[in-house]
């Protein structure tokens, strides 16, 4: 089970090459809240920008500061370490003045109150991330290559591969999901946290195949799919594909695939043997599949196969690309930026 490279769905179109992360503010993102709080309640929300701080490293650096335990601090998406990044944060049991005195810093650059809330901010709480990245000393075609690239993403959608995170420094962590599946003794030995990522990671390794199977029909959605709604992420099996497919072009559904699990629906038809044919390379099968994630204690759930790129805008400055663009939760970076790069953005 080696780590394949992803195809391109631009694979037509040659790279513009380049370098990202040279400073911190050439990748930023700020985090767009799925709500705002309600006035009251025992948890402050709050807006925080840093830099250089990844989004454990600030609730490591507030539990301290604030002497609450990490588990009072609620988030709503990890972000990325070498950027500048902006989320909401919530935490529990302190006073808004306790929070105003919060030391403000070259990592921490500032911090706005939002008021009292009921609940605490919890995994996937956001509506998703707008970006502005830069790429320097990209290749001299990327006039003429970065608006051919950009218009296929913005019409056919955008490949939503798991970026390279999931699978560690060293790309395996797939491996040690797949084993801990069989394995009892060895997730007992885990702490949830630690098991649930291992094999999320395997899940998201079989679902890039998955992908890279239908990379070059990612729009199109066949008879047995399980497809997707933009608006809520309802899904529903597609039995009449011809009708359904002008819906797929407006971008109000998508083909989806499978993250498997012992709940959720398999594809059927030409769509489930790619499923089928994608775990038996992995050296597994449904009914194991399915039987393991009972036993640890994950449903699964689909996962659209395309992404839209909203609220794009690009600009070139000689051998510089600047980029923005917005992006559904769950969805990364990465899967944008490789397809202008052509290699692996593997710092994104």
């Amino acid at each position: 089970m080696t780590q394949p490279i992803d195809p391109y769905l631009t694979g037509n179109l040659p790279g513009i090459g380049g370098q990202i992360r040279a400073t911190p503010e050439d990748f930023q993102v700020e985090e767009r809240p799925l709500y705002l709080p309600c006035g009251e309640g025992e948890h402050v929300y709050v807006t925080i920008t840093k830099r250089n701080l990844s989004t454990p490293d600030l609730v490591r650096r507030l539990s301290s500061s604030l002497r609450i335990k990490a588990q009072a601090i609620g988030v709503a998406g990890l972000k990325d370490a070498r950027a500048v990044t902006t989320q909401m944060v919530s935490l529990q049991g302190i006073a808004p003045d306790q929070v105003s005195g919060l030391k403000i810093d070259d990592t921490l650059l500032s911090l706005r109150i939002l008021g009292r809330h009921r609940n605490r901010l919890r995994t996937g709480h956001h509506s998703g991330n707008r970006f502005r990245l830069v790429i320097r000393d990209v290749a001299d075609h990327a006039a003429e290559t970065v608006p051919a690239v950009l218009r296929q993403l913005s019409t056919r959608g955008v490949p939503n591969y798991f970026g390279p995170q999931r699978q560690g420094k060293d790309g395996d962590n797939h491996r040690i999901g797949a084993l801990l599946l069989h394995d009892a003794r060895r997730r007992e030995k885990m702490s949830r946290a630690t098991r649930i990522w291992y094999l999320n990671s395997y899940q998201s390794f079989l679902f890039n195949r998955i992908l890279a199977r239908r990379i070059d029909h990612l729009d199109k959605v066949i008879v047995g799919d399980w497809a997707m709604k933009s608006d809520n992420g309802a899904c529903f099996q597609v039995e009449n594909a011809e009708k359904e497919q002008s819906r797929a072009d407006r971008f109000e559904i998508s083909p989806t695939g499978i993250l498997f699990g012992s709940r959720v629906s398999w594809a059927n038809d030409e769509p489930g043997r790619v499923e089928e044919a994608v775990i038996a390379e992995a050296g597994a099968t449904k009914e194991g599949l399915v039987a393991a994630a009972k036993a640890c204690g994950f449903r699964g759930e689909r996962r659209a196969l395309r992404i839209p790129l909203a609220e794009l805008e690009w600009s070139l400055h000689g051998s510089i690309l600047v980029l923005s663009f917005s992006l559904p939760p769950g969805a990364y970076a990465t899967s944008v930026l490789r397809e202008l790069m052509k290699v692996s953005p593997t710092n994104s």
